[in-house]
């Protein structure tokens, strides 16, 4: 859909950084078990489901399309974080937002999480070392424009 909206001489950016589902360090993985001790094993997403997972990457999808001319850059980014910026973040997920949780429930997670993240705060703060991915794709030369 793309290529038949675009511009002829644009660039598709597809950027992101994971989230702290995905995130491996103590905290998050401590973080991910208590919300699935409440919600189950499976990753909530969207409105009413389950993430199961890209069936194919970003860069095959480009590679099968009109903006077939991929770069890669990647950028490591440090985050911190305090407990309560965390428990504000989980807010707006798809996997741990209040309305997965029936009634009371969430105000117990969010208790629950708020000791966790406490716990595993070095001195009031949560760090998350990431890498920010940005695939810029552009058409191939020579191809249709």
């Amino acid at each position: 859909m793309a290529d038949r909206v675009a511009a002829p001489h644009t660039v598709v950016a597809i950027m992101g950084d994971g989230s702290l589902w995905t995130h491996r360090t103590d905290w998050t993985a401590a973080l991910r078990t208590l919300t699935q001790s409440y919600l189950g094993n499976d990753r909530r997403a969207g409105t009413c489901g389950t993430y199961t997972g890209r069936g194919r990457s970003y860069e095959e999808d480009l590679a099968d399309s009109a903006f077939s001319d991929v770069a890669e850059h990647r950028f490591p980014v440090a985050r911190t974080w305090t407990p309560k910026d965390v428990l504000g973040h989980l807010r707006t997920t798809s996997f741990a937002r209040p309305a997965l949780f029936a009634g009371r429930r969430h105000h117990e997670f969010e208790v629950e999480a708020l000791a966790l993240l406490e716990a595993h705060a070095r001195g009031g703060v949560l760090t998350e070392d990431a890498e920010f991915t940005v695939l810029l794709a552009r058409r191939r030369p020579g191809g249709d424009v």
